[in-house]
């Protein structure tokens, strides 16, 4: 029974280990959005803002999945793409795969809630 305690302290730094990629990613957003994304101006063609639905998406996803969610955004904020509310999917697509992952983006059109 002494193993107990150094195998749950085991599996918690095994935890602390796979978030890691994430909040790598999060606070190099983070950055972004306090210092670039405040000399540049805050305009976004979208709510939330790329930078924020990215970050979203990796915290969702993960770092491969989200950061391929968030390309995909970023290629349609531009001034032929689309606008107005966009919010990260719920599920992946079902057709996707790590070895595909241009399919986990939305390439075209934007996740917008239902209007009553």
């Amino acid at each position: 029974m002494a193993s107990q305690p150094g195998l749950s302290r085991l599996f918690a730094q095994a935890a602390r280990l796979k978030r890691a990629p994430r909040r790598g990613a999060h606070w190099a957003i983070r950055g972004y959005q306090l210092s670039l994304s405040m000399l540049v101006g805050r305009h976004c063609r979208h709510w939330p803002s790329c930078s924020s639905y990215t970050d979203e998406a990796i915290q969702r996803f993960g770092l491969w999945r989200g950061g391929w969610i968030g390309v995909a955004r970023i290629c349609r904020c531009t001034p032929l793409g689309t606008s107005g509310i966009d919010l990260v999917c719920e599920e992946l697509p079902p057709d996707s795969a790590w070895y595909r992952p241009w399919r986990y983006g939305r390439w075209r059109g934007v996740n917008a809630p239902e209007q009553p």
